[in-house]
């Protein structure tokens, strides 16, 4: 296609909707006129599936919920007065809590003001916080946000010694819907001992963000902690970054989180347009149902040239990746469906893998995000009449230009700037997108029956390692390799992972396990 076809192309599928201020090109998709006509029942199917999730449908059968995160920014949309109610004192809540530790209502212990966040979760419980804050946070915000997202204990110790002797201005906001996810658990107790280390008591530096009578609020509540704000069930952690979740980090670090909720509220309803060309979400949807021959046959490349948006991918891998990678379609057929997201941030990309994307392995289509304000302040000129931010511009163009010349294709998101109300409006067509593309493959985006697995598979092996120390320690002083520890303990299934326990343990010292190391796996012996 020539550059006067491509422009007569570009014109005739191009969004643009100037009260979102966000802009979208697929013309350089390659699917041929008759592809919307062609897929209209299909798209009235997706609009009419999500007009039910809004309505408040049991969208997520496994665990008999309804699915509302759309009623965090506009609760008037909820099913009954109860949720519109709790959904407004909450977020009324937030603002409240929040100006309290910002005017020094509220202290930390030794009626010292809160400098800190520290924010302890995992999945959707961190990741959209750490986008959030990546995304909007100033060097002179109110507070500064740290995070526990995982358990691993060197990452733990690494971030208490950034926050060093700060620890006693540090709020820790604890985040699991359950109470009872085991790596927000471990930092939990990991933060209260580092806390207690310095005789500080924890219970004057926390907050719960959870379900109502979880385990989590049993330990708040009979703890004394500053606050409990909820969790609902009918919110997924990977949806929940509109609710307390999100929310309540954004408002202590200062962010504006009326216009991030202003932002989601107005792509949410931007979005209910039932004329697809019109609707931006169901753009995008289908570029993916296009893209992927309905089968997640290609990879989704996310490209922001914006160094504020380079935790939007991760964020993105979780939204997508835990919504649609399904074993089973809604009828019970094998599918294996999914679509795989990955990308980091231009210009870095084309120092990094675009040269695969160009020249290599055909196996993808890229999502470039273009923000057309460089920065508040004037920029300075690096060669005659260009900045810096020119040259990034100059740069994403150019990486267009050369992946399509090449075969490849890709479609162009275009947002004014980065502020909390576009944001929200990312957050909020992402999501919907989503949420369309399951209906087109006939996949439920609202459950994740394989995470679920994947705990219950991680509880087993805790079962094992505790019966494999249990036999050592009560044969202390005997070496043993890990088949004898299996037969000993009736794990003969279980070699390989007894194995690894006991290597993973040895290793660290204060564990008390010693290992004395063979020429193969099966010769290596365990003792206590």
């Amino acid at each position: 296609m020539n550059n006067s076809e491509l422009w007569s192309r570009y014109q005739k599928y191009f969004y643009n909707n100037s009260d979102l201020g966000l802009m979208i090109d697929i013309s350089r998709m390659n699917f041929d006129d008759s592809f919307f006509n062609g897929i209209k029942d299909n798209m009235d199917k997706a609009f009419k599936d999500m007009e039910s999730l809004e309505s408040g449908v049991i969208a997520n059968k496994d665990e008999n919920r309804m699915v509302g995160h759309y009623w965090l920014r506009n609760a008037a949309l909820a099913p009954n007065q109860q949720l519109k109610d709790e959904i407004n004192s909450t977020f009324n809540a937030i603002k409240k809590f929040s100006g309290e530790i910002h005017n020094g209502k509220i202290l930390s212990q030794g009626n010292i003001p809160f400098k800190n966040i520290l924010v302890i979760g995992i999945g959707g419980s961190a990741l959209g916080p750490q986008f959030i804050a990546n995304a909007l946070g100033q060097p002179n915000n109110k507070m500064k946000p740290y995070f526990f997202d995982n358990t691993d204990p060197d990452g733990m110790d690494y971030v208490l010694g950034e926050i060093g002797d700060k620890l006693n201005v540090t709020l820790s906001l604890v985040i699991s819907k359950s109470g009872g996810t085991i790596e927000t658990r471990n930092g939990m107790l990991e933060a209260k001992a580092a806390y207690e280390k310095l005789g500080l008591n924890f219970s004057k530096h926390a907050v719960a963000v959870t379900g109502a009578g979880s385990k989590l609020y049993q330990t708040a509540k009979n703890d004394g902690w500053i606050t409990i704000l909820p969790m609902w069930d009918w919110v997924g952690g990977r949806t929940s970054v509109t609710s307390a979740v999100g929310l309540l980090p954004a408002a202590l670090q200062g962010i504006d989180i009326d216009d991030l909720c202003k932002g989601a509220s107005a792509c949410d309803a931007a979005t209910r347009s039932k004329t697809i060309m019109q609707n931006p979400a169901a753009i995008l949807a289908l570029m993916w149902y296009y893209a992927t021959n309905k089968r997640g046959s290609k990879d989704m490349v996310i490209l922001p040239y914006k160094d504020r948006l380079s935790l939007f991918t991760k964020y993105l891998q979780q939204l997508i990746m835990e919504s649609l990678g399904k074993e089973k379609d809604v009828d019970g057929n094998i599918v294996n469906q999914g679509i795989t997201v990955y990308g980091n941030k231009g210009t870095t990309d084309q120092h990094a893998y675009i040269q695969q994307l160009r020249d290599g392995v055909n196996n993808f289509f890229v999502t470039f995000i273009e923000v057309l304000t460089d920065r508040k302040d004037k920029s300075m000129d690096v060669d005659s009449g260009v900045t810096t931010g020119d040259y990034l511009s100059a740069f994403f163009l150019g990486t267009q230009k050369a992946l399509y010349g090449n075969g490849r294709q890709s479609m162009t998101l275009t947002v004014k700037e980065i502020s909390p109300f576009t944001i929200g409006v990312l957050i909020a067509l992402y999501e919907r997108a989503t949420g369309f593309y399951a209906t087109l493959i006939n996949i439920n985006a609202y459950h994740q029956p394989g995470v679920e697995a994947g705990k219950k598979a991680a509880g087993t092996v805790i079962t094992l390692q505790n019966k494999a120390l249990v036999y050592l320690k009560a044969n202390a002083g005997r070496p043993f390799n890990a088949l004898e520890i299996a037969k000993a303990i009736e794990e003969t299934d279980e070699v390989e992972t007894i194995y690894k326990i006991l290597m993973h343990i040895g290793t660290n010292p204060d564990r008390g396990i010693k290992i004395t190391c063979g020429k193969t796996p099966a010769e290596t012996k365990f003792s206590a």
